[in-house]
């Protein structure tokens, strides 16, 4: 595959491009930057992006917020931090507080999403962006799937109350954007979202309403995911609480040979 090159220096990718492809070049030629570029916010393209490993990411490069230009900037770390889960360290001071919590998978999305653009900002998660992802989620094929456990009832995900019915968040064969929510009291206390794809959760981001309540649900997320079948958690860029939690630093050649052997066949939904 011939990569295409913006006059900037940025990989740019287009919707006709075989993105898998886009990033067996990328790895080839040793492109040295963790961002590319790519056109428009479809939800099939983006969700291609998503298949092919990278984490999608926005920008608005007019840099004028009442008069926005949003751009797509796929994301393929140069070094990706990356939690197996026989690698979890929890520290004593927070082990005791675990049991405090409860956590529950793919409740109350769109709240936490919403959540996660107040506390952080849109620098990159630009209303562009996070438009595509909420229909990702909804697309038809994932409610025909069992993603979810029986005893689910997905009319209830995304309410604003942590009376749910019990979900189970299982490995699909398609990206799926989805969400941990962690209650205290019944109060949301903490929470993230990110994005299933095969065996594989990727983090995309989160926030906490109260001290050690982001690193509680860190640690429950990783015991739920590999609970429910899956291989590893993908948590992006690299950071000290992820490497205190026992998380590694790979290469992005490491990455995405872990990450395309731990997909599954669209014919194979656990």
């Amino acid at each position: 595959m011939i990569l295409k090159y913006t006059p900037s220096g940025y990989i740019y990718i287009s919707p006709q491009d075989d993105c898998h492809a886009t990033v067996d070049a990328m790895l080839a030629t040793d492109y040295n930057g963790d961002f590319c570029l790519a056109e428009g916010f479809d939800t099939e393209f983006t969700s291609k992006l998503m298949e092919a490993g990278f984490l999608v990411m926005s920008i608005n490069i007019s840099g004028e917020p009442d008069d926005p230009f949003y751009i797509m900037c796929p994301k393929l770390h140069l070094v990706r931090s990356t939690l197996f889960f026989e690698n979890l360290h929890i520290k004593k001071s927070i082990r005791r507080l675990l049991g405090k919590y409860e956590l529950k998978a793919d409740v109350e999305f769109v709240r936490i999403i919403d959540r996660c653009v107040e506390k952080h900002g849109a620098d990159w998660l630009t209303p562009p962006l996070v438009e595509v992802i909420k229909k990702i989620r909804n697309l038809p094929h994932h409610s025909d799937s069992c993603h979810l456990s029986t005893t689910c009832n997905p009319q209830l995900i995304d309410t604003n109350s942590s009376s749910s019915a019990p979900c189970s968040l299982l490995p699909i064969p398609y990206p799926y954007p989805t969400s941990f929510a962690l209650y205290r009291d019944g109060k949301l206390a903490a929470g993230e979202f990110g994005v299933v794809c095969g065996n594989v959760y990727t983090s995309y981001s989160g926030f906490y309403e109260e001290d050690n309540a982001g690193t509680v649900q860190l640690i429950l997320a990783t015991q739920y995911l590999q609970e429910h079948g899956f291989s590893f958690f993908d948590m992006g860029m690299p950071l000290d609480y992820k490497s205190d939690l026992g998380a590694v630093d790979i290469s992005p050649q490491e990455f995405v040979r872990l990450f395309r052997d731990a997909q599954l066949p669209v014919n194979n939904v656990i």
